[in-house]
């Protein structure tokens, strides 16, 4: 064979030809040799890369016109038996065979001078390809439609027989306990434990195994699982156990839902939309290195219903609120009443409530309390969803500010991470937005399924960098530097002032709802618990326009660093499964009822709002309380946020603290 006979020199000069094909098989040069055979296996579904076609059929013999003329004028009308290595069976495995041997004799030679490890480069590079699935949608539909075992009637819910039921004391952790329990973890999550090459140091403190000092599943922003703030982190050395002298008489609970799969729409990141370019390009790039396992990833994210883990997640915050705040119900068994919890129509919203009044009341909760479920959607005024009747917050240039400061902020803390990453997706154009979106795959992945390959992807640096990502989103978009964070979270502090005054809503101008607001059946007053479910970029609403601007003092944030010590930290306001107490409270050493707001178990000063003092609790009086809101409530116009003509320019040419829009000229 000519190959044989090639020199060293030769195959010097023809190794790059050699490491352009190093992606191809033996066996795919052999089944280039079957293709004058129209050999099936060599179906375009198969192929590795189109672009080598040409070069590859160049390598080989090609018959010229006139031979091809003379063949078939040369083809006989009949052809009678011949000896069996004439027939085309035998010409098309024999070459398929000549292909394998020219193959692995090209191979041996070239390993046997050692071409720079272009041997190394092609037995390894097969292995490398992605997976035609890379990237694909994931889906496991359970419970089957249909299944041909099922027998309801042989399989009751009960069968009587229940043995004894006496029911003992109510619970009041919250004022017999000597301390208070914190929620320190995310069981069933397994954090990952980077390798040394990807820490930002050395020391066990940036290591993310079990004992590292750096917890990852706090650095998550608004994706993080909830968790009990550190002491202090809001300014004040207070617990939520009530004060010396003090009794919590009442308790207004408003929670996001938990955790849960993405949302169908992103504009910056968006796991789907990432896994998507990534399955349509599959036959084009492949993982090398740390990105290996995307050879063979698979999406298996659903759309923005819970996962377990978020089921469990508010299903322990039922049973916490029941250890602590128990006692409440002794109220509505005096009264006759039932308590009334309130949530929304979507389907995360309605298994949040019912994971939480499974957790809170136990199975079966029906006859114990009445769900309230109001309707999310366009047209059906709703304080848990106040964007769906305020069109200023679906307009991008006044509701999606977030869009200019996360892109310049990824764009730095990302830079060496997008270095290091992109060159091991060869054959993708891996962007900085890209990026980013593995990051955001890290916490959906775990929160959905336990773990997340995509976590070892980062150092320590490079997670805060995310979360203060996150913090520049929903402070631009959600918290006191969006033009409609107040006006859409004036229509639930309507309803705590009517609430806490025990008074109906005078007036329905905001995203109050009349008909069910104005019924005292469906939204009671006077009662000592009411529990709320809904949306972090609600609670954020709530938050702002509660005038909590202790919280804004770093704003407006900036997208060149992060501040130290920042007061506006999405983990610790709106994680998965959130939760603010309004705790109403009667002390011995003050005649007035007292109000106090815990978030996350962190206790909020309310020097921020009128007349309320400084106080060592975060306590303040009701009455000063209810009327510092009453002039927020009077001083936002519903009308001119959320449908005034309005404009704000993208980026720091404006910006607000208060959030609220530009003021109406008039």
């Amino acid at each position: 064979m000519l190959i044989m006979g090639a020199s060293a020199t030769a195959l010097q000069a023809s190794s790059s030809t050699f490491r352009r094909f190093h992606r191809c098989s033996c066996l795919d040069m052999a089944a280039a040799y079957g293709q004058s055979f129209n050999d099936l296996e060599s179906g375009e579904n198969y192929k590795l890369a189109d672009s080598a076609d040409e070069e590859q059929v160049a390598l080989l013999p090609s018959p010229t016109k006139e031979q091809d003329a003379a063949s078939e004028d040369d083809i006989p009308r009949k052809r009678s038996a011949g000896p069996f290595y004439s027939r085309p069976i035998f010409q098309i495995a024999s070459s398929f065979v000549l292909g394998i041997v020219a193959c692995l004799t090209l191979q041996y030679i070239v390993c046997a001078i050692n071409l720079s490890g272009v041997c190394d480069d092609a037995s390894s590079a097969i292995g490398r390809l992605a997976s035609p699935e890379a990237g694909s949608t994931e889906v496991h539909k359970f419970p089957p439609l249909s299944p041909t075992n099922a027998s309801p009637s042989l399989f009751p819910s009960s069968v009587g027989y229940a043995g004894p039921t006496p029911t003992g004391a109510e619970p009041g952790l919250i004022q017999t306990a000597p301390s208070y329990p914190l929620h320190t973890g995310a069981p069933h999550l397994v954090a990952p434990h980077f390798k040394s090459k990807h820490n930002s140091s050395e020391s066990s403190s940036s290591r993310l195994d079990g004992s590292s000092r750096f917890d990852l599943f706090k650095h998550w922003g608004n994706l993080s699982p909830w968790f009990s703030v550190k002491r202090g982190s809001f300014g004040l050395d207070s617990s939520p156990e009530a004060p010396d002298t003090c009794r919590v008489t009442g308790l207004h609970f408003l929670h996001r839902h938990g955790a849960r799969y993405p949302t169908s729409y992103a504009s910056y990141g968006g796991p789907a939309n990432f896994s998507s370019r990534l399955h349509h390009s599959a036959a084009k790039w492949n993982g090398q290195g740390d990105l290996s396992f995307m050879n063979d990833w698979t999406y298996k994210l659903g759309e923005e219903v819970l996962t377990p883990f978020g089921r469990q997640q508010i299903f322990d915050l039922g049973v916490s609120m029941r250890i602590k705040y128990g006692y409440l119900l002794e109220n509505f068994t005096k009264t006759n009443t039932l308590p009334v919890f309130r949530t929304e129509s979507q389907d995360r919203m309605l298994a949040s409530a019912l994971n939480f009044a499974i957790g809170f009341f136990g199975f079966p909760y029906e006859g114990q309390y009445q769900q309230s479920i109001t309707i999310e959607a366009h047209g059906f005024n709703n304080t848990l969803a106040p964007y769906k009747t305020c069109p200023n917050a679906r307009t991008s240039g006044k509701s999606d500010r977030s869009l200019y400061y996360v892109r310049e902020w990824a764009s730095k803390y990302l830079a060496d991470a997008h270095a290091r990453l992109a060159p091991q997706l060869e054959g993708y154009d891996l962007s900085i937005e890209d990026v980013f979106t593995m990051q955001q795959l890290c916490a959906y992945e775990t929160v959905a399924i336990g773990y997340s390959r995509f976590c070892e992807l980062f150092n320590e640096e490079e997670w805060k960098g995310f979360n203060y990502a996150l913090d520049l989103f929903f402070w631009y978009d959600s918290g006191f530097g969006s033009p409609v964070a107040r006006v859409q979270g004036i229509g639930y502090v309507q309803e705590l002032v009517a609430r806490l005054t025990h008074a109906p809503i005078a007036v329905h101008n905001s995203s109050t709802n009349a008909t069910l607001d104005d019924n005292s059946v469906t939204f009671p007053l006077g009662q000592s618990l009411y529990v709320d479910a809904t949306h972090e970029v609600v609670v954020l609403n709530i938050i702002t326009a509660l005038n909590l601007t202790n919280f804004a003092a770093d704003g407006p944030l900036p997208a060149s660093h992060i501040p130290e010590n920042r007061a506006f930290k999405v983990s610790h306001l709106a994680p998965f499964a959130t939760n603010v107490q309004f705790q109403l409270l009667s002390c011995e050493s003050t005649p007035d009822p007292q109000i106090r707001i815990i978030i996350n178990d962190g206790v909020v000063p309310l020097t921020s709002i009128k007349g309320c003092s400084e106080h060592k609790d975060g306590l303040c009086p009701v009455s000063t309380f209810v009327e510092a809101q009453k002039e927020m409530i009077a001083t936002t116009d519903w009308e001119w946020g959320c449908h005034g003509g309005w404009e704000v320019p993208a980026g720091p040419e404006w910006n607000t603290t208060t959030g609220y829009p530009p003021v109406q000229e008039d």
